[in-house]
């Protein structure tokens, strides 16, 4: 049987020992941060031509220069490629910088068409049944045998030329609206098709027919929608015989350069281009002539530098022959999203395309759209709305990076027309906002004077809400402005109406005025929108609202204190609005509250809040939302402070742990604020508590111990035990700190096998091996209960360690049974390593008795027979890398932590050196430098009986 002795340790010898070596630097001396000087050397290498550059280009001595630097001197090839290419780059620039002066280029700011497709698409619906022409093709639009003669193939082509519009068609009538974008969206495929296999006559043809889809408005709601699609198909058109016709220009192996000039163009190419220009021309109908031609605009970048220039005059001009008002503008609208791809620098042709309109705007109102719109049963507010696309669309072509004399030219032209609302509407919606804002007061003239003609005002309010929560309006202007918009908005009857403009409105006030004017705007939404439960079809526009109040109102004081404002969230009723609500409420808060607090006010209105999301949480709620929830209510927790006002705080957190009793997120972080409570109690009163505080942080304690059963994950429950236990023995509470070490020993036998790591299952042992770490760590100052025994707490550990059913090929409990050597060779000390403050540990309680010692080294003496037993079953199963390693790291703590000079000690230490190498399975770079640093020890005074030792070592090769 071996007889286990602990060696004796010095621990602030030891400690000594270990620090670095202290140095004094003087100022001129070298010192870690000071800058490296590299002086440059002279002499040369004899048989290296390349060196004899390298003292040419260094810099002048004084200077610091930089090691890596100097080494490359400037000849590195991305420093050579600089230098050449320099000077060239910056001329380049210079040029475009000049070039750019006079021309306008889009930006990222301009908003593009894609951006507009899918609202429009989604707008513009319709129930009615629609109609299509299908382009069937025909026989002479296949491609001739390879045996044809070429006059063949042309007197075909140009047969195909005469038949563009007479080719064979197929009508399909009563079409869903679903069914008709299937059929556009097959034509578009049609196209691609036909091109790939060089049909291009037959993609001609397509492209026509779709144009001519265009000019009719017999389904007049569902315009916008159609334009939208069939202009895809154009666009695609377009792109095809543009690619088409630049890769003429160039060979296989290289591409047309983004600035070519038509010069460099090949006649080829520019004959095939004319050739199409001419094919378009021969097409007989405006509608798709027009299109079809602005679909190719950009290929006049083939003929000529003013192709484009010269064509949107053309093009312009052409749509004055288009009778109806509604497909005009659309063409227009085309022809400004084309002329802003290829030339947006040609400005004077869009406001001349726009100017057009603005000419023959009357025509809305003539008396063959009014027979149209009776037919159709569409009332002018809704046909109104139908040009609204059309028209912002021109208006943003027009307006972008536009002076803003302008703006001043539209208001006068908008007022040639009557105040006309939809226009009105569309200029607000385009020019930039600091240049309506400036004018929010004529605007406001111009809205009241307005001729409404089914478009109604509170939409131009809104209109100019959404400009003024973008820029400011004069400060005289303010209150005149919301007065003057809350008059016609507050008269509305339609909710909706109401509602979509008031959304607007309350960022302007929020942004202006104090909490007053917006409770007074909060009390009218409410009043509107109660009635009738009209809230619950508004939900997304109320919850704008708190969003734009919120974020203006950063102080929560001022916030709540606004009368109208908890009333105004009882409008969600449903409850996941209402929780999303209250989400954005506390992330508000959390991002915004720089300082802790205890106003009453914030804390009411937060607790209901909390207590709101809290409540929403039952079986289905996802873990990612329970998490969520958790972190935006201990956001709030960690915010909550009441000074020195201790037992405030602490009926706070017990307060708050009642109502947030389903999070278990909420429960730790419960728990973790009054362990931290109990420690700022212990540091106020500097570790000397009173009666009153010693009572106080029992109660502390109390708290975590009949809070920490509740929670369901065993591993939280063990870390919080402890910790608590840590606490409470911070506090001199011992009796309850037992309580707490003695329930995470009972806890140690219901920890899972496997636990869930990120969705994934894993062993549980090395979470137990790192959290009884941390337990033996703690016990070493735990001081003896008198009326428990010798350890008692040790011992029970041990006990429950025995009986846990580890893994069948796991040493974990062995490398438990070390750990536990290394803390009961540390409890045989005359004094310990650390203390707690005002707790006396075995070391004070004992004071070496000689009993107590011998009641531990028993304890080891049974473990390294554990350890013993368990190496053998190693040896038996075949498992000898284990065994090898498992040798040595027993070795290891005997060597620091054992008595060597005992004989029976020593000797099991030379026999687990030699069983770690006996099978050729040893660490021998570890074992080699083990014995250096035992043959080094020895040479120390009271070392001196390693060197027995070493000499009873032997090191083995692998051979």
């Amino acid at each position: 049987a071996t007889q286990w002795r602990s060696r004796e340790r010095n621990y602030p010898e030891e400690l000594e020992s270990w620090h670095l070596e202290r140095v004094t630097v003087e100022n001129e001396d070298y010192h870690p941060l000071k800058l490296i000087t590299v002086t440059e050397s002279k002499t040369k290498k004899v048989g290296r031509k390349e060196s004899t550059s390298s003292s040419s280009s260094s810099s002048s001595s004084n200077s610091v220069a930089d090691p890596l630097s100097s080494v490359l001197d400037g000849t590195d090839p991305l420093s050579l490629f600089a230098a050449t290419t320099t000077e060239p780059v910056a001329s380049n620039v210079e040029g475009k910088r000049k070039k750019n002066e006079t021309e306008v280029y889009v930006g990222s700011d301009f908003e593009p068409w894609s951006s507009k497709r899918g609202e429009i698409l989604a707008r513009y619906t319709t129930t009615e049944k629609l109609s299509i022409n299908l382009f069937m093709g025909s026989d002479r639009g296949k491609p001739t045998n390879t045996g044809s003669a070429v006059s063949e193939k042309v007197r075909t082509r140009l047969e195909e030329l005469d038949d563009l519009e007479e080719g064979s068609q197929k009508e399909l009538l009563n079409l869903t609206q679903q069914d008709y974008i299937s059929r556009i969206e097959e034509l578009n495929q049609s196209l691609k098709d036909s091109w790939a296999s060089d049909q291009k006559v037959k993609a001609l043809k397509i492209v026509i027919q779709c144009s001519k889809l265009l000019s009719d408005t017999t389904v007049i709601q569902f315009y916008p929608s159609k334009f939208v699609l069939i202009t895809d198909i154009l666009d695609t058109f377009g792109k095809l015989v543009y690619e088409r016709i630049s890769s003429m220009c160039t060979d296989s192996r290289s591409l047309l350069p983004a600035n070519f000039s038509p010069e460099t163009v090949n006649d080829t190419a520019k004959e095939t281009c004319l050739n199409w220009f001419f094919k378009i021309a021969s097409i007989r109908e405006l509608v798709p002539r027009f299109y079809v031609e602005a679909a190719i605009l950009k290929c006049n970048t083939f003929l000529s530098k003013t192709g484009i220039s010269e064509s949107l005059p053309r093009l312009t001009s052409m749509i004055r022959g288009i009778g109806d008002p509604l497909v005009a503008v659309y063409a227009r609208a085309y022809l400004c999203r084309v002329g802003m791809e290829v030339a947006p620098n040609a400005k004077e042709s869009l406001n001349r395309n726009f100017f057009d309109f603005l000419l023959t705007f009357k025509l809305i109102h003539s008396d063959t759209v009014q027979n149209q719109l009776a037919v159709q049963a569409v009332e002018i507010p809704i046909y109104l709305t139908l040009y609204s696309p059309a028209i912002d669309w021109m208006l943003r072509c027009i307006a972008y990076r536009a002076p803003e004399t302008l703006l001043t030219e539209m208001m006068e032209r908008c007022k040639k027309q009557g105040n006309n609302a939809l226009l009105l509407n569309s200029v607000m919606s385009a020019f930039r906002a600091d240049f309506i804002a400036t004018r929010s007061m004529d605007f406001i003239g111009m809205i009241k004077e307005c001729d409404e003609s089914g478009f109604p005002k509170h939409l131009l309010f809104r209109s100019l809400g959404l400009n003024l929560a973008l820029a400011d309006p004069h400060e005289n202007d303010r209150l005149q402005i919301l007065n003057e918009a809350w008059k016609v908005i507050t008269k509305l009857r339609n909710p909706q109406d109401y509602i979509n403009c008031a959304e607007v409105w309350v960022e302007y006030t929020c942004k202006h005025f104090t909490k007053r004017e917006v409770n007074t705007i909060l009390a009218d939404i409410i009043k509107h929108m109660t009635p009738d439960r009209a809230y619950e079809d508004a939900y997304q526009q109320l919850q704008s609202v708190i969003t734009k109040v919120i974020t203006h109102f950063q102080d929560f004081s001022v916030l709540f204190s606004v009368e109208k404002f908890l009333p105004f969230l009882d409008m969600f009723q449903k409850e996941s609005v209402r929780v999303e609500v209250c989400k954005c409420i506390m992330e508000a808060f959390i991002r915004h509250q720089q300082e802790v607090t205890k106003d009453p006010v914030i804390l009411n209105a937060l607790l209901h809040v909390c207590k709101t999301m809290h409540d929403s949480v039952n079986a289905l709620t996802l873990e990612d939302e329970k998490r969520t929830l958790s972190n935006l209510i201990n956001g709030f927790i960690r915010m909550v402070s009441f000074g020195r006002d201790f037992e405030q705080q602490l009926s706070f957190y017990v307060e708050t742990r009642s109502m947030f009793c389903n999070l278990e997120p909420v429960l730790i972080q419960l728990i973790h604020s009054v362990n931290h409570l109990a420690m700022e109690t212990k540091k106020v009163m500097k570790g000397n508590h009173s009666r009153k505080t010693a009572s106080f942080v029992r109660a502390c304690v109390a708290f975590s111990f009949i809070t920490i059963p509740s929670l369901t994950s065993v591993f939280t429950r063990l870390n919080l035990y402890l910790l608590s236990g840590q606490v409470a023995l911070a506090n001199q509470c011992l009796s309850q700190a037992d309580a707490f070490f003695k329930a995470a020993v009972s806890l140690v036998p219901d920890v899972p096998k496997t636990i869930n790591i990120d969705g994934k299952m894993r062993s549980s042992e090395p979470f137990l091996l790192e959290f009884l770490a941390n337990f033996f760590s703690t016990l070493l100052v735990v001081p003896d209960h008198p009326e428990q025994g010798v350890l008692f707490l040790v011992r029970g550990l041990l006990n429950v360690i025995e009986d846990y059913t580890w893994e069948d090929n796991s040493d974990d409990k062995v490398r438990i049974y070390t750990s536990v050597l290394h803390l009961l060779a540390a409890l045989s000390q005359e004094s310990y390593l650390y203390h707690v403050s005002k707790v006396d540990s075995n070391d004070n309680l004992y004071g070496g008795d000689t009993k107590f010692l011998a009641e531990i080294n028993r304890l080891c003496d049974t473990l390294i027979g554990q350890i013993l037993e368990h190496l053998k079953t190693l040896g038996k199963e075949k498992t000898l890398k284990r065994q090898s390693y498992l040798a040595l790291l027993i070795f290891n703590s005997i060597l620091a932590h054992g008595d060597l000079r005992n004989n029976k000690l020593n000797q099991l230490a030379v026999n687990l050196w030699n069983l770690a190498q006996k099978h050729g399975f040893a660490d021998t770079k570890t074992m080699v430098k083990t014995l250096e640093y035992i043959k080094k020890k020895s040479k120390e005074p009271e070392w001196s009986h390693f060197s027995d030792l070493a000499a009873r070592l032997p090191l083995q090769s692998r051979t």
